[in-house]
């Protein structure tokens, strides 16, 4: 499907969608159900087709962390989740408590805190990922951040969330093994993923 894109003319105003617009609009066919997109702040950002390497780290996290998740957490790919009303992002990976899911609400909606890992696998979103998403990240409360240069293997581990800011940012080469404290036993290194 051919989508028609521009880009927003700095100092205007534009129009500034919310979460309940997208679904309309998803609804009225406006926006096919396949499109690959997050509102930000009310805008909509069109998102770049993943590439094989993207999918090789992807996939091998998922599997590691299903692998260590406790009882009480479990994992999307690739969910849509709602922050705002007028943000909703789509990780490559967010570990959340299960209870989330009996919601009654179209999108994983995460409530400030809830979401104890996120991961985005960056190949020409690198920039993107480390600045606006890690601010937003940072302003809903996630507790641990990730954004993983698919290109190099590097991960930067942003940790302890303040405002819009990360009181931690470490960066960690392919052969560094990767934990979090929200999945006890869980280590992976980015290297050796074949």
């Amino acid at each position: 499907m051919n989508v028609a894109v521009t880009t927003a003319a700095e100092g205007f105003p534009r129009r500034a969608f919310t979460v309940d617009d997208v679904s309309r609009m998803i609804e009225a066919g406006v926006i096919h159900e396949d499109e690959r997109f997050e509102l930000v702040e009310g805008g909509i950002v069109m998102m770049a087709a993943k590439g094989i390497a993207h999918e090789r780290i992807k996939s091998a996290l998922n599997i590691a962390i299903a692998r260590a998740l406790p009882d009480h957490l479990t994992t999307g790919v690739e969910a849509t989740v709602r922050l705002t009303d007028m943000t909703m992002l789509e990780p490559d990976i967010v570990v959340f408590p299960k209870e989330v899911f009996k919601r009654p609400t179209r999108y994983v909606q995460l409530e400030p805190g809830e979401a104890h890992l996120v991961i985005e696998v960056a190949v020409s979103s690198l920039a993107y990922d480390k600045g606006l998403k890690a601010r937003l990240y940072a302003r809903h409360g996630v507790r641990e951040f990730w954004v993983i240069d698919a290109n190099t293997r590097s991960t930067f581990v942003h940790r302890e969330p303040s405002g819009e800011r990360w009181s931690s940012t470490v960066e960690h080469g392919p052969q560094n093994a990767l934990t979090t404290a929200a999945l006890p036993g869980f280590s992976i290194c980015l290297g050796e993923i074949d």
